[in-house]
């Protein structure tokens, strides 16, 4: 098999590298662009240059590109730390799942602003007692005339505070005897409509980026509704493929492995046994990127992205601990390396915790008995 890539697309290496170099000039943190990074002025650069919804159809504005420029593009932008997370959301899930279940009216009413870079999306899912089991929510959204009227909270909602939207999942049918993942829909709501409080919650690393979100008797128009009432749960789950199978996942920290590596004096490099960790690191690069390859060539089976998920986020910790076991002392002082320790537990956490995945990989994947 042949794994270099096309003229066209090493044409498109160099120039997000060249975009990346200007873009992340004056930034001091570059890890975790794609989920602290948030610059709405980056993202409008994106959108000037073609470079959101790449994948999508021409027909509705989109770049008609493959999905191996789309993934050319965001492992340069990522591995660089571009800040690209006020679009990242909505390019990455949100604008797929509006081309899948949404109606032509919502695909011509937000698809536009996603493109250009100039919305940014929330996605409304975790709850305080409903983290990896989506099922499980409570927030409830019941129809009242034109309007839906939701009440209940999410947590861990990334960007809550500054985003225009929050694609929301809630329960939409209000007998508790029915199973979660039949009385399950999803809604688009303003974050500007009254009764939605967002409180920023600050992590050890102090970022800010998770949020809890209360939803008092907040009226969501009828017509927001994303495909079919009580039966969201398959778009759900199809959106979970785009969130846990990119190369998000894998290249978080690539930026401070990099920087380490360069740090590193010809002794340390000459050392077995740091020989022996780095040419583990890259090797597990390349399986987890191979991994990623399969998920954007639609060639891995369904809920592969569980174990994709599981292997990169795995991965990105190890980074983080050679990291700073070659920073020494540095490594205790507030820095990228500390920053890079301390936020490293949170990538087997978000997106569902890896001992729920390695469930959905053993029953879904595998198919052995519960």
């Amino acid at each position: 098999m042949d794994f270099r890539w096309s003229e066209d697309l090493l044409a498109l290496r160099e120039q997000a590298q060249t975009f990346a170099d200007q873009a992340t000039a004056h930034i001091d943190i570059l890890e975790d662009s794609w989920l602290v990074g948030y610059s709405r002025e980056v993202s409008q650069q994106l959108g000037d240059r073609g470079w959101l919804g790449t994948t999508w159809p021409t027909e509705v504005g989109g770049g008609g590109k493959s999905s191996l420029y789309r993934f050319v593009l965001a492992e340069t932008l990522i591995s660089a730390g571009v800040p690209v997370a006020a679009s990242w959301f909505a390019d990455r899930q949100i604008g797929p799942v509006l081309l899948g279940y949404g109606t032509a009216a919502q695909q011509q009413q937000f698809l536009p602003d996603i493109l250009a870079g100039r919305s940014s999306w929330c996605i409304g899912m975790s709850e305080p007692d409903a983290g990896s089991d989506v099922a499980g929510i409570r927030t409830q959204a019941v129809r009242d005339g034109s309007d839906f009227v939701v009440n209940g909270a999410k947590v861990w909602t990334s960007f809550a505070a500054v985003a225009d939207w929050c694609y929301l999942i809630c329960r939409t049918n209000p007998d508790s005897t029915v199973p979660g993942h039949r009385a399950m829909s999803e809604l688009i709501v303003d974050m500007s409509t009254p009764g939605i409080k967002v409180s920023p919650i600050r992590d050890m690393t102090d970022s800010s980026h998770f949020c809890e979100v209360i939803f008092e008797n907040v009226r969501v128009p009828a017509d927001h509704l994303v495909g079919t009432l009580h039966g969201s749960f398959g778009q759900t789950m199809r959106q979970l493929e785009h969130e846990r199978g990119g190369i998000d996942r894998l290249a978080s920290n690539a930026a401070l492995y990099r920087d380490t590596l360069k740090s590193l004096d010809t002794a340390t490099l000459e050392s077995p046994v740091v020989r022996q960790s780095i040419a583990a690191i890259e090797s597990r690069y390349s399986i987890g990127r191979l991994m990623v390859l399969r998920e954007v060539l639609g060639q891995a089976p369904p809920s592969f992205s569980a174990a994709t998920k599981t292997w990169c986020t795995e991965f990105e910790q190890t980074v983080a601990t050679f990291c700073a076991a070659h920073n020494g002392a540095d490594s205790m002082l507030w820095n990228r390396v500390a920053r890079g320790v301390c936020y490293a537990p949170a990538y087997t956490i978000m997106g569902g915790t890896t001992q729920v995945l390695r469930n959905i990989i053993a029953e879904r994947v595998l198919g052995l008995p519960r």
